[in-house]
């Protein structure tokens, strides 16, 4: 062979190589996140305005240096008031604390402060725990739920908030909601229903958490008062139905309230209007429950990894906090999904 045919075989080789990875470097770019947002629906025009790429500077591609630092100067200034801007709404952030042996069967507790313009300056320091997903007895069993209910009274949240799928078995009820009762908070225990109660124990559910003080909001509101001034917790029934419960309860809220939505599937925010909510609370998916170098074989949602696990956001730019939740479904297993509660602090915004 002529070394100029093997010359030009080694650089095709190379350019395929070459093509190959930049392939693979573009395809592993993370998306980027919001960590702060307007909760506002009729704002989500302007924010995605601000969000849209300008690709009109691609036109002179003769830019000189001088110009090209002035344009990324450009660009800075106008990220920042991008920020502004959506700090004006609200402001999330997130930190993770693994918890201790002494309550095994509790992996960890994320903690959100979650600072919005309509939170009443009662409210301020409100402390929020969220769990779901208990599928009492799957891996989570009687030692792990005593463990669960010590962790939530050590946490001292003001009120408790419980997203559904409580249980594996209708003879599982009593004993479960009997467990949590022994967290007392002061503005008590509120919860919705899972897929998995719907299909068994729905009434006797219901039943055993108003026996016990607590409760059940299918498609209905309450209101949290402290100090004259209030926030709303709203209920989703069924989540799965839409033909039913297509319409949510927060639409009749006011906008000025701080509403709060408790929903089992998170798919639910996507699916219909959550108009007036300011944040949403869900579980559903286990964080994949299963999950191998951060790809979930099983997402539990029509919106694939969406709405997988953690904070996020809807087409409007509600944000929306999914648990992992801490039982199992199918198999008692967890890889990579690490079982928790979530705790959220109020902050009123100070502008």
């Amino acid at each position: 062979m002529k070394k100029t045919n093997i010359l030009f075989i080694v650089f095709v080789l190379f350019l395929f190589v070459s093509c190959k990875s930049k392939k693979n470097v573009v395809s592993t770019l993370p998306r980027p996140v919001l960590n702060v947002d307007s909760v506002r629906p009729d704002s989500s025009a302007i924010i995605d305005s601000l969000f849209t790429p300008d690709h009109s500077q691609l036109a002179d591609l003769k830019v000189s240096t001088k110009q090209q630092k002035k344009t990324a100067k450009k660009e800075t200034v106008s990220e920042q008031e991008e920020r502004n801007l959506v700090l004006r709404g609200t402001k999330i952030t997130s930190s993770t604390v693994s918890v201790s042996s002494a309550y095994s069967g509790i992996d960890r507790v994320v903690e959100y402060d979650f600072t919005h313009r309509d939170v009443p300056e009662a409210f301020e320091g409100f402390r929020i725990a969220f769990i779901s997903d208990l599928h009492y007895k799957s891996l989570l069993k009687e030692k792990g739920l005593n463990n669960l209910v010590r962790l939530l009274i050590d946490q001292k949240p003001d009120v408790l908030l419980m997203g559904g799928d409580y249980q594996e078995g209708c003879e599982y009820v009593e004993p479960l909601f009997a467990a949590l009762a022994r967290v007392k908070t002061p503005m008590g225990t509120f919860g919705v229903m899972g897929n998995n109660d719907y299909e068994r124990c729905h009434d006797e559910i219901i039943r055993t958490m108003k026996h016990y003080g607590m409760r059940s909001l299918e498609h209905e509101v309450d209101t949290l008062r402290k100090d004259g001034q209030q926030i709303i917790v709203a209920g989703v029934r069924n989540p799965f139905d839409l033909k039913q419960n297509g319409v949510s309860p927060t639409l009749a809220l006011s906008p000025n309230d701080f509403v709060i939505l408790l929903v089992h599937t998170p798919d639910y925010v996507e699916d219909v209007s959550v108009a007036n909510t300011d944040i949403a609370l869900a579980g559903h998916t286990h964080g994949g429950q299963v999950r191998v170098f951060g790809y979930a074989p099983i997402q539990n949602s029509h919106y694939g990894t969406r709405f997988l696990t953690g904070l996020a956001y809807n087409s409007t730019k509600m944000p929306l906090i999914v648990t992992n939740g801490i039982g199992t479904s199918q198999m008692p297993v967890r890889i990579g999904a690490p079982a928790e509660i979530i705790m959220i602090t109020l902050h009123r915004l100070k502008e």
